[in-house]
């Protein structure tokens, strides 16, 4: 898993606060509840996220990691309490009703002003959702056949800066509140395409969007600054350095990878934009 700038440093814990995370000592004291865990996820979660809108069955990318994380840091699947919050109203500042969030958060630098996130749990390829009357019509998954699209995101997501500064369309990108108005929109014809993270955009074309195809896919390697996911958090909460230290762990053993290979393997078939 690449890892943004900075966090080099994070992976070198030491052994001993990575154990305490795994004891439960690092945790004392620090979570909402005592002796609970408090993790939020949206309202509703969605596939491959969250199975079923169930974080609690364990199934599904980041509620297996949620557990794992949980259990590196002391608590059973018993000692575990799910909330549910919107997208946006958890990256307000301010108090929080949860010990972490977990919703493909992107680790930004103006998001990192107002809360806290722990080391990235998912580095994301970006993906081109369309329609097949759009491919049908001669599109191409060329960056120069990309920029004469009508394209459509949400306004806070960070899909707009990278459209913006990788495709550089012709036209202006038409926002909506939320990525519900965006496939709607693809399939009303208001717009071509819109960018997702590549399991959003497998799962949308697949159920959503009617005629959904993926036109093609950004690597994380090919992007300046590939999404990456973090759990956020309250600003200056404690329990940082033990989330930290689970990840570290998880990711270190191999954990984090075989996770990431049962619940969002490798899509197949999607070419990559050049």
């Amino acid at each position: 898993m690449k890892l943004i700038a900075g966090t080099a440093l994070a992976l070198t814990l030491s052994t001993t606060s990575v154990l305490a995370a795994g004891d439960g000592t690092c945790a004392a004291g620090k979570t909402l509840t005592d002796g609970t865990l408090t993790i939020a996820t949206g309202n509703p979660a969605y596939y491959p996220w969250v199975m079923n809108d169930a974080p609690e069955s364990g199934e599904g990318f980041e509620a297996a990691v949620a557990y794992a994380i949980a259990d590196k840091m002391g608590f059973s699947q018993d000692n575990v309490t799910w909330v549910r919050t919107s997208f946006d109203e958890a990256i307000q500042p301010g108090a929080k009703n949860f010990d972490f969030n977990m919703q493909q958060y992107s680790i930004t630098p103006e998001r990192e002003e107002m809360v806290d996130f722990s080391l990235p749990y998912y580095t994301s390829a970006m993906a081109v959702l369309t329609t097949q009357n759009v491919v049908d019509g001669g599109a191409e998954a060329t960056l120069d056949s990309l920029k004469g699209l009508k394209w459509g995101g949400v306004a806070t997501t960070t899909a707009i800066p990278m459209l913006k500064d990788i495709i550089q369309p012709t036209d202006e990108p038409l926002l909506y509140n939320d990525n519900a108005d965006v496939n709607a929109a693809i399939m009303a014809g208001q717009i071509d395409a819109a960018i997702y993270d590549l399991p959003t955009a497998l799962y949308l074309s697949a159920v959503v969007v009617e005629g959904g195809t993926l036109l093609g896919q950004f690597p994380p390697e090919q992007s300046e600054s590939p999404d990456q996911f973090g759990l956020l958090m309250e600003q200056g909460n404690p329990l940082k350095e033990c989330v930290d230290a689970a990840i570290t762990e998880l990711t270190e053993s191999g954990e984090l990878a075989a996770i990431e290979a049962q619940w969002l393997s490798e899509a197949t078939g999607v070419p990559v934009i050049k």
